[in-house]
């Protein structure tokens, strides 16, 4: 199966993906991990994706999707695939349609998790980066043992600009203009699943099985 996990920042989607990911032995790709391991090996859709990385600018569709295709031909995706932070509007969605569609394969399911957006500020404005180790707390659901210090590495503890609240609704405003058309773009392919994201995460794990079918295959 060919997965597009779908979400809002907040939503949760890395952390489902990695454990749907296990669940069901779809390979979990990531367009940032991509990037990261393909700029790494000094591949040539890596050093094309780094001449755009390093001066802030978006990585071109048809760079990305190649990176997608490369990694999908892999034998830990034969299984199928969960993708996560990619396509992010309806024109990379249809760059990737058309390119799958080239290889007569196409997406399955695109899953939407529905979270609010009182609560998205909520996570994300709580989140705080230790500066060495790079670990992730947040101030209700997984505050450090000591304020401002790192449990791991005692590192400090600083936010990120676009995780300060203000910063936050604007990211939030942005991203809904391009989610909206995205959405519409699958619902009316018939591809559109939506689970609400503000649950356990274990009863939205399960949402997402169920989804998928795979609710009785995994304990």
């Amino acid at each position: 199966m060919y997965l597009i996990l779908l979400g809002l920042p907040g939503a949760g989607k890395g952390t489902q993906a990695e454990r749907i990911s296990k669940d069901t032995s779809m390979a979990h790709i990531t367009s940032g991990g991509l990037f990261r391991e393909n700029i790494g090996r000094g591949t040539d859709l890596g050093r094309k994706a780094q001449s755009y990385v390093e001066k802030g600018l978006l990585v071109p569709n048809d760079v990305t999707v190649g990176m997608i295709l490369e990694r999908i031909a892999q034998p830990d995706a034969a299984a199928g695939f969960i993708l996560d932070g990619f396509p992010r509007n309806v024109e990379q969605a249809r760059a990737l349609d058309e390119a799958l569609a080239g290889r007569e394969k196409a997406i399955d399911k695109a899953i939407y998790m529905r979270v609010s957006e009182e609560e998205l500020v909520r996570r994300l404005a709580g989140r705080w980066n230790c500066s060495q180790c790079g670990a992730v707390y947040h101030e209700q659901s997984n505050p450090p043992r000591k304020s401002g210090v790192c449990d791991s590495c005692g590192g400090e503890l600083s936010q990120r600009d676009d995780d300060r609240p203000e910063v936050v609704r604007t990211r939030l405003e942005v991203n809904a203009k391009e989610m909206d058309p995205l959405l519409e773009h699958y619902r009316q392919a018939g591809k559109l699943t939506e689970v609400d994201g503000e649950r356990d995460p274990e009863r939205v794990r399960e949402d997402l099985l169920a989804a998928l079918g795979k609710r009785q295959e995994v304990s």
